[in-house]
């Protein structure tokens, strides 16, 4: 008998449903509907389309039932994180969701700091203060006076919200709510003394599920529309983080993982959050996963800077694909100049070429004049990134590590992950390319009981999908680039921050 798991995937550009087939010896993906997600500004800031994301999820619902029938078992939802949703005491939507990167963020974590101190919402919350946190877009809604947050009942991210209209129930996933720094991961509750300091009212935030909670069968108006009654909705992990880290074949010793995407994410599966002076002075978070584990992170600006370039490059009529881009960085020189990827400069869309270019220009570098320089600055950079990131997370567990397990889109990008394993010196183990859509179908089955555990789903995704192995190349020549990398950082505006 066939089994068909259905993974709703979103992120902050496109979405998809996938389905995993599956007798549970072996798991063969599908794409079965793929739909744009841009953000647009109006008046009054950035947000999301969500009224046209739910309608592009009914409609691929309805292909995935006239192709798989009866066979489908169940649907779990993924998004990014942080992005949240406000309803009125009858669950109506009282306002359309933000983008991350709406400017409302701009001067909020000044305020919040005052009113609490960062050290103390890190206690609390295992969260550094980063520009996309709710906290500080709650903040500024209620700086604002919002009426939306004025009369709100309920506070829903956005893979709860599409849930709750899928199924009529509504329910905060802990994945999620645990990316939004106003949740306690030790105490597994909302970190009520932060949500106070803010004077944020307390009846928005509402129960907790656990990741793979079943939250019920669809309503019967989705099912009308999609053509099958009774499908369960489980709250896989909500966050796309948390289901790309259940996706790649993680061991208790062997939990150094990359999720390599728009974002980079690089980190440590554990079994509990690491919160002290150190891990709050090289900035990192504590996030949380399956069974009460914890991923133990930091972000990384990741394919965005290649992506934005990419954009760019389209809107002036030349339009590449990922593999023409990553063939004519790797024909570039190595090593002609760097960039700091997590600079604030990169961290907003808008012609990223000339702002590669300005930063190299500014610093004092050779400026990279041709598409292919411009690629390769910003790919080794992201890898000599990764280093620094690295070389903390080996500080902070106390420990090396023989490889790095990567998943996610960006490992497509077979130059960076070359150039990961050689900045890192160690051997990156790269797969699954579906790492996100895995890991929700994985926590599907276990809800639903068609497998006993993680351990069994992750052997499952282990027999089913390619991995390549990249070994470590050039160390010395890696190794003169990262001194140079880390003397950028040294003498940057700021950016010291992150060598400490």
């Amino acid at each position: 008998m066939t089994n068909v798991f259905l993974s709703i995937d979103l992120g902050a550009g496109s979405g998809r449903i996938i389905a995993a087939k599956t007798d549970f010896s072996k798991m063969e993906l599908e794409e079965v509907h793929r739909f744009p997600n841009p953000g647009t500004n109006i008046p009054g800031g950035s947000y999301w389309n969500m009224i046209g994301l739910y309608r592009d999820i009914l409609d691929g619902l309805r292909k995935a039932v006239a192709t798989y029938g009866s066979d489908i078992r169940s649907i779990g939802i993924d998004t990014w994180g942080c992005d949240f949703a406000l309803l009125d005491h009858d669950g109506h939507l009282l306002d359309a969701p933000h983008q991350y990167r709406d400017s409302r963020f701009e001067g909020m974590a000044e305020e919040m700091h005052q009113r609490m101190p960062q050290r103390e919402i890190y206690q609390h919350t295992g969260i550094h203060t980063n520009f996309y946190n709710t906290s500080l877009h709650l903040l500024a809604e209620s700086l604002r006076k919002s009426p939306a947050l004025a009369h709100a009942d309920r506070l829903l991210f956005v893979p709860d919200l599409l849930a709750y209209w899928l199924t009529g129930i509504m329910a905060n996933e802990r994945t999620i709510a645990s990316t939004s720094q106003l949740f306690d991961p030790n105490q597994n509750d909302w970190a009520w003394p932060v949500i106070d300091a803010l004077n944020l009212p307390r009846r928005i935030f509402g129960n907790i599920v656990a990741p793979g909670t079943i939250l019920g069968p669809i309503t019967a108006e989705v099912a009308e529309f999609i053509g099958m009654a009774n499908v369960p909705v489980v709250a896989s992990g909500s966050h796309d983080t948390a289901s790309a880290v259940v996706g790649i074949p993680l061991t208790e010793s062997d939990n150094l993982w990359l999720s390599s995407g728009t974002w980079s994410i690089m980190g440590l599966e554990t079994p509990v959050a690491i919160i002290n002076d150190a891990s709050f002075a090289a900035e990192f978070c504590n996030e949380l996963g399956h069974n009460g584990n914890v991923r133990f992170l930091k972000n990384i600006a990741g394919l965005w800077l290649i992506q934005e370039c990419k954009r760019h490059w389209a809107l002036n009529g030349e339009d590449m694909d990922y593999g023409t881009l990553a063939k004519i960085a790797i024909e570039a020189p190595a090593f002609t100049a760097f960039i700091d990827p997590d600079d604030p400069v990169f961290a907003t869309p808008g012609d990223m070429p000339e702002k590669i270019q300005q930063f190299c220009e500014q610093t004092g570098q050779s400026v990279p004049a041709s598409k292919g320089a411009i690629l390769r600055v910003a790919t080794d950079s992201i890898a000599l990134k990764y280093r620094v990131t690295y070389n903390k997370i080996t500080a902070l567990a106390g420990k090396s590590f023989q490889r790095l397990r990567s998943g996610g889109g960006g490992i497509q990008n077979r130059h960076l992950s070359q150039a990961t394993a050689n900045a890192l010196g160690i051997e990156v183990v790269a797969g699954p390319i579906e790492a996100t859509s895995c890991g929700n179908i994985a926590l599907q089955m276990t809800a639903t009981g068609y497998l006993d555990d993680v351990h069994a789903a992750r052997a499952l995704i282990e027999s089913s999908f390619e991995f390549i192995t990249y070994t470590p190349e050039d160390h010395e020549a890696w190794q003169r680039a990262f001194e140079q990398f880390t003397e950028l950082l040294k003498r940057g505006n700021g950016w010291t921050r992150d060598l400490k």
